[in-house]
C-alpha cells in the first residue's frame, strides 16, 4: 500500500483531520490490535493525542485544535508508520496503559495488557474482598514482563513488599526502568529466572502471573502486531499450558496459610479443567473476559501438592 504524500495533508489543519484520516487508513491496511485498544477508531485516539502529549480519554475537547507544522508533520509520519511496520502503537510510542497509570515499552518486552491489572482495583480487592489488602505483606509477580503488574501491586498492596520474577534479562531491563520510574525501587525486588527458582523457598500471602499461555497453532498464525512482541513472552507450549501447569503445582510450596495465586490463562480454561479436576478455582471475570482468570487458595493447591508427590 502506498504511502501518504504530502500533497494527502497539506490541506490538514485540525486534529480532527488527523483521526479521520488515520481511521481510514487503518481501515484500509486491515491492522490488528488488542495491545490496548480494539478497532482503528481507538486506536487512532490512542496514537494522536499519545504523541501529543494530550490526555489519552480526552479526544473530544482537542478535536478541533488547530496543528502547528511540526505537529502535523509528526503525526502523518507515526500514521504511515503504523501500517508500514505493523508494530503495535506502544512500541512506535514507547507508552502502554493500564488501568490508567502508564508504563514505558518497547520491542524487548511483551506489551502489556493483563486483566489481573483490572481485577487489582475492584473484583479482586474492595467489595468482593477475596484478598483483604490489609493482610497482604508480600506479592509475588511471576512472569513480570516490563513490571506492570508489580507496580499496580504495589498501589494496591501499600503494605506489601514485593519481588518480581521474569526469565528475560531484556524484560527485566524495562521493568528496572519502569519501577525506577515509579520511585518503587526500595518495594519491589526484581530477579532473573525460571519461576520460583530464584525466590528459593520464600512464601508469599499472594502470588500474580500472567504467564505465556497461547497454543502452537494460534502462535504460528500471529498477525505482524503480535509476531513483533517477543516469541517467550506467548509460546505456552503445544496446547498453551505448560508454564501454567508448572506454576500451579509449584505454587503451594511458596504461599502462606491464607495464601493465594491469581492466574490469569487466557482461553486455556477447558484444557485447564480436564487437567485439575480436583480444583475448584473462583472464575474472575472483567469487563472484556470471563473465565480467564483463576484464584486458588494455599490450601487448596498444598493439597494438590501432596497428592501429586505421592504417586
Amino acid at each position: 500500500m502506498a504511502s501518504a504524500s504530502r500533497g494527502d495533508i497539506e490541506d490538514f489543519i485540525a486534529l480532527r483531520d488527523f483521526f479521520r484520516y488515520a481511521v481510514s487508513r487503518f481501515n484500509a491496511a486491515k491492522l490488528a490490535y488488542g495491545h490496548g485498544t480494539a478497532n482503528a477508531v481507538d486506536e487512532a485516539a490512542f496514537m494522536l493525542l499519545e504523541k501529543l502529549h494530550l490526555p489519552i480519554d480526552r479526544l473530544d475537547p482537542f478535536l478541533d485544535a488547530r496543528l502547528t507544522p511540526s505537529e502535523r508533520e509528526a503525526l502523518a509520519e507515526l500514521i504511515e508508520a503504523r501500517i508500514a511496520t505493523r508494530k503495535p502503537a506502544a512500541y512506535l510510542l514507547n507508552r502502554a496503559y493500564i488501568q490508567g497509570r502508564p508504563f514505558y515499552v518497547d520491542e524487548r518486552v511483551i506489551v502489556p495488557r493483563s486483566f489481573i491489572g483490572e481485577l487489582l482495583f475492584g473484583g479482586l480487592v474492595g467489595e468482593d474482598e477475596l484478598i483483604r489488602p490489609s493482610e497482604v505483606g508480600s506479592v509475588l509477580d511471576l512472569c513480570t514482563g516490563g513490571g506492570s503488574l508489580a507496580i499496580l501491586a504495589a498501589e494496591a498492596f501499600p503494605k506489601a513488599w514485593i519481588d518480581a520474577v521474569d526469565l528475560s534479562t531484556d524484560a527485566l531491563a524495562v521493568a528496572k526502568r519502569n519501577v525506577e520510574e515509579y520511585g518503587l525501587a526500595d518495594l519491589i525486588a526484581l530477579h532473573q529466572g525460571d519461576l520460583f527458582a530464584p525466590i528459593g523457598d520464600k512464601r508469599y500471602d499472594l502470588i500474580l502471573t500472567n504467564p505465556p499461555y497461547v497454543d502452537e497453532e494460534a502462535l504460528n498464525a500471529f498477525p505482524p502486531e503480535y509476531a513483533a512482541e517477543p516469541r517467550l513472552a506467548h509460546s505456552g507450549g503445544r496446547d498453551g499450558l505448560d508454564l501454567v501447569r508448572r506454576i500451579v503445582a509449584e505454587a503451594g510450596a511458596h504461599l502462606t496459610e491464607r495464601g493465594a495465586l491469581v492466574c490469569e490463562i487466557g482461553r486455556g480454561r477447558p484444557v485447564f479443567e480436564r487437567d485439575f479436576p480436583s480444583l475448584s478455582p473462583i472464575w474472575l471475570d472483567t469487563a472484556e473476559s470471563q473465565g480467564e482468570v483463576f484464584l486458588l487458595r494455599a490450601k487448596d493447591l498444598q493439597a494438590l501438592r501432596r497428592k501429586q508427590t505421592r504417586k
